[in-house]
């Protein structure tokens, strides 16, 4: 069986860590936007989807930046360098839609920074003026901030207590971007779905294609389980399967954001489990 041993780990927080993971064959492979499954445990291990935050296809690595909210990330966690996880499959998911329009701005909000650096860097590539907006609750939850300022032509770094860069939310900046005279071309959001849906609300009577990717809501991963389930334009998608990315300005974020909620009563009690030591 093919391990897949843990090369470096980061810890940005209390509860966000980076691990850089050996994986040639997805490294060689993975396009931006997509994501892998990780099953720490390949006995009852929970399948897990995490974004593709960076790859590396030479070296054969990939990079995973993970929350620990629930039991699996709680354990994963944990792991450290020399560890190995069980199985990582993928890449999976529609890669995301690159193209050279003129000006791209990148808005991110908390961890969404990791799963956007390989969609930015996509945008560059392909000759985009690059515009990137990173918020956070505070200077310490700030991640990945040297990454996108090595590509970005202008970075703005928003905090919602004013620790660090602008005391705002990012749809400060998006709105004043879209007001200026050369508004952007094109916005990509990732970040909390409450964030995602006033990007799009913000952009909207601009008339300004806004992409979101809804990857936070993918449980499974495969399209069995429904539990990504969304609406978009009226229509039943699955955020696994026909996504993880969606036209901002269609999708019902109020249902999506209720449906979440169902499952946070059982991450509370996972996380107090984990901590408490029941779980190893």
């Amino acid at each position: 069986m093919i391990m897949h041993k843990i090369l470096e780990k980061r810890q940005y927080s209390p509860e966000v860590f980076y691990l850089r993971v050996e994986a040639p064959e997805i490294a060689k492979n993975r396009h931006p936007g997509q994501f892998v499954i990780v099953q720490i445990d390949t006995n009852f291990g929970e399948r897990v989807p995490l974004t593709i935050a960076d790859a590396n296809a030479e070296e054969g690595w990939i990079a995973l930046v993970i929350q620990a909210v629930g039991a699996t990330t709680i354990k994963l966690c944990n792991k450290n360098v020399g560890d190995s996880i069980a199985a990582i499959l993928g890449p999976l998911g529609r890669p995301s839609h690159i193209t050279k329009c003129g000006t791209v701005a990148c808005v991110c909000g908390g961890i969404g920074v990791a799963p956007m650096y390989p969609i930015a860097q996509a945008f560059k590539e392909a000759g985009n003026k690059l515009i990137v907006i990173i918020g956070a609750r505070n200077k310490d939850l700030i991640v990945f901030e040297d990454e996108m300022k090595a590509i970005a032509d202008e970075l703005i770094i928003t905090t919602d207590d004013g620790s660090y860069g602008r005391k705002a939310l990012v749809t400060v900046p998006l709105k004043e971007l879209c007001e200026s005279q050369t508004p952007p071309d094109e916005v990509f959001a990732i970040g909390p779905p409450i964030m995602m849906k006033f990007c799009a609300e913000t952009t909207r009577p601009f008339g300004i294609k806004t992409t979101v990717s809804l990857n936070t809501i993918m449980i499974d991963g495969t399209g069995m389980c429904g539990g990504c389930r969304v609406t978009v334009d009226n229509q039943v998608k699955f955020v696994c399967v026909d996504g993880p990315e969606f036209d901002a300005h269609k999708v019902d974020f109020d249902n999506m954001m209720m449906r979440m909620k169902a499952f946070r009563g059982r991450e509370d009690q996972d996380r107090h489990k984990c901590k408490s030591g029941i779980f190893n």
